[in-house]
Order: structure tokens, then C-alpha cells, then sequence
């Protein structure tokens, strides 16, 4: 498997394991995941899966919006990748019996853009904006009025003699999605009327999604099949549906079919997924951070560089599910294991790591020592 390798023009790259395993844990949509989550994705919401908060509110909003014969208020969903926001756009859609229009807000980078997108809209129709904080900010500014009056303002002419035509808009409803919702401007956020986080799944809810998904492929899951690959899957059901292609590719070639324990546990470690679900870079990382420099404090950049990984690779996909595990901590002195790390890895940590003297002796995790229980800065120290 190749493609191509934007430093040089004309050449490609083999891709090896280790890029497809770091491929497999990822919570950003991967090309191949398209067309199979389209097949997998509830079309209502009596079909969805978790997210029971957000799932009766969002019904509550949807039903009083049928019942009055107008469109619901505008809708926010937040968190983290690959737990459902876009699936619920499309439910919002297909609940109200209205099209769907899909954008992003990185494919919105003028006013001119958003003003072509809403002007283009029919009565009562969803429009989908995912990753609406990366919209720019001129088209926030317009996106603003949209939201609130149904109307837009097309700036004519330059300077001067620059005029602005009111564009009327039909009634719509707007599904913005994000991961960073911190993010978005203050302005932005309070014109939404229903808002919705989306949290990680439990074990218990992935094993509902992967017995779903596998009725729908036409393999057989077992109990105890749908169980390790739930417990490898991150908490997120994009990662879970992904295994569990990948443990159905196992048991065709290499076994009888069925994706029992067995073949889930051969397959995950085909692909360097541990029980953990630890990957190669995650595991790089622990270990890196163990062996290398004692268990820290070290630099994210540093880190990097021993993990040979870009410093954002290891900021953004392994360190969030690191962090959320206990296995890693973020001080403004640098990163740091816990116990937890050293277990994980089958080592036994420093005598000085044990008392606490590297800041995470107490029960909770972290020992009171002055800047240690701060909060890190986004800048890597």
C-alpha cells in the first residue's frame, strides 16, 4: 500500500504496519470509514445507541418542534471524535422529515461562502456544520445574523460607496458539530438553543453498537467476542465498528468465521492493540518516558523526538486517551508517569517515584506539591 509523499513530488512511500495500527486507534474519520459508517449509522433515535442525556433532550427539542410545525432551535454538539455527532445530525434531519445539507467549517474561509451555502437552503431544511470552530471569523459574523434574524447582509462594492442588500432566508435549522468547544466565541454559542456534550461510551454500550453493527455486516458475534473488542475500543464507537472489521478479516482468512474471544484477542494483536487498548505509539510513548528519562518530568517535545513522532502526533493522538487512562500526566515541569505506567509496562518504578517524591505518590494521583497540581499550559514546556 503506497501514496503519495507531499515532500517530494513524483515519489511515494511504503506504508508499513506500525502506520496502519496508529491508523486503527484514531478517532478522526479515515476515508475507508465512510461508506461503512454510512451503512452502520442509526437513522433514528430510538436506534441510538448511549448518550442517554443528550439522546432524551435532543427527542424532547425534535417532538415540540413537529408538534408546533416549525423548525427546532439550533443545535450544538460537542466532544470529543468518533462519538456520534454527525449520526445525530443526520437523526435530527431525518426525525423532522427535512434535507440535509452538509458542510464543515474549514471549507467555509469567506463570508461569501456561508452566504452561497444559506442562501441555497429550502424551508424547514438541517444544515450540518462540522467543525464549526475552524469557520472564519468573517463568516461567524454573518453566520451570527443567520442564526438569529434568518437573514444575511451581501456587502456590494468596496470603501465608500460599499452597499449592503438584505438577503431574506427561509426558516432553517442549524447542527453545528465540534471537538473544541471552548473554542467557539461567546457570541457563536449562546445563539444555540439546545447544546449537547457527547461523553465516551462504558463497555456495556460498545458491545450494543459492535452486536448492532455485526447484524448488520452479517457475522457472527459472540459474547465474549463483542466484549474484548469493546474493552480495546477507547471508549468510542468509531474505533469499536473499525476493530471489529478488522477482527472480521481475521476469522474469513485465518479462522472459521466466527469472531469469538480467540479471535479477537489474535486479531488486535496482529495489529498491535493491547487489552488496554494501547497502540505502538501510545505504548512508545510510556515506555520512552519510563526507561529513557526515569519516568520524567520531560518535554512534550522531547518526548517526540524519542518516540520519532512529530511533537503534535504525540499532543493529539496518543497523550488525550493516555491522560484519560492515568497512565500519563501533564505539569507545567513536563510529562510525567504514574504508578499506573509502570504497571501497565510489567516494571517496577524508582523508590523516590514511590514515596511520592516525583509528584504522584498520594492515592488520588497526584501528590500536594505546590505547581504539580496546576493546571498545564497548552504550550509544551
Amino acid at each position: 500500500m503506497t501514496e503519495p509523499d507531499p515532500g517530494a513530488p513524483g515519489v511515494t512511500r511504503t506504508r508499513g504496519a506500525a502506520d496502519e495500527a496508529l491508523e486503527l486507534l484514531d478517532a478522526g474519520a479515515q476515508p475507508e470509514d465512510r461508506d461503512v459508517e454510512g451503512a452502520l449509522r442509526p437513522k433514528r433515535l430510538a436506534e441510538f445507541v448511549g448518550q442517554r442525556v443528550v439522546r432524551e433532550q435532543l427527542a424532547l427539542v425534535l417532538e415540540a418542534a413537529r408538534r408546533r410545525g416549525t423548525p427546532p432551535d439550533h443545535v450544538l454538539l460537542s466532544g470529543p471524535p468518533g462519538l456520534g455527532k454527525t449520526t445525530l445530525a443526520m437523526i435530527v434531519a431525518h426525525e423532522l422529515g427535512a434535507p440535509l445539507r452538509v458542510t464543515s467549517g474549514p471549507a467555509i474561509q469567506h463570508a461569501g461562502d456561508l452566504a452561497a451555502v444559506l442562501s441555497s437552503l429550502s424551508p424547514g431544511e438541517v444544515l450540518f456544520l462540522d467543525e464549526i470552530h475552524r469557520m472564519a471569523r468573517p463568516a461567524e459574523e454573518m453566520l451570527y445574523v443567520a442564526m438569529e434574524d434568518y437573514r444575511v447582509d451581501i456587502v456590494v462594492g468596496k470603501g465608500p460607496g460599499a452597499t449592503a442588500i438584505p438577503l431574506e432566508l427561509p426558516p432553517f435549522t442549524l447542527v453545528g458539530a465540534t471537538t473544541r468547544a471552548g473554542m467557539l466565541p461567546g457570541p457563536l454559542r449562546d445563539r444555540f438553543g439546545f447544546t449537547g456534550h457527547l461523553d465516551f461510551y462504558d463497555a456495556e454500550e460498545l458491545q450494543q453498537v459492535l452486536r448492532r453493527s455485526a447484524d448488520l455486516l452479517g457475522v457472527t458475534l459472540t459474547p465474549d467476542g463483542g466484549a474484548e473488542i469493546a474493552r480495546r475500543s477507547r471508549g468510542t464507537p468509531r474505533i469499536a465498528n473499525r476493530l471489529l472489521r478488522r477482527v472480521r478479516d481475521w476469522a474469513q482468512v485465518r479462522g472459521d468465521g466466527i469472531l469469538d474471544r480467540a479471535a479477537a484477542r489474535a486479531a488486535l494483536e496482529v495489529y498491535a492493540v493491547d487489552e488496554r487498548g494501547l497502540d505502538r505509539l501510545d505504548r512508545s510513548v510510556l515506555e520512552a518516558l519510563c526507561l529513557r528519562f526515569g519516568g520524567g518530568p520531560v518535554g512534550l517535545s522531547t518526548l517526540a523526538v524519542a518516540v520519532g513522532e512529530e511533537a503534535e502526533t504525540v499532543e493529539t493522538v496518543a497523550e488525550p486517551f493516555l491522560v484519560r487512562e492515568g497512565l500519563l500526566g501533564r505539569t507545567p515541569r513536563g510529562r510525567v508517569a504514574t504508578p499506573a505506567t509502570w504497571e501497565h509496562l510489567g516494571m517496577g518504578a524508582p523508590a523516590g517515584f514511590r514515596s511520592g517524591q516525583l509528584g504522584f505518590g498520594s492515592p488520588e494521583g497526584f501528590a500536594v506539591q505546590g505547581d504539580l497540581l496546576a493546571e498545564p499550559p497548552d504550550v509544551p514546556p
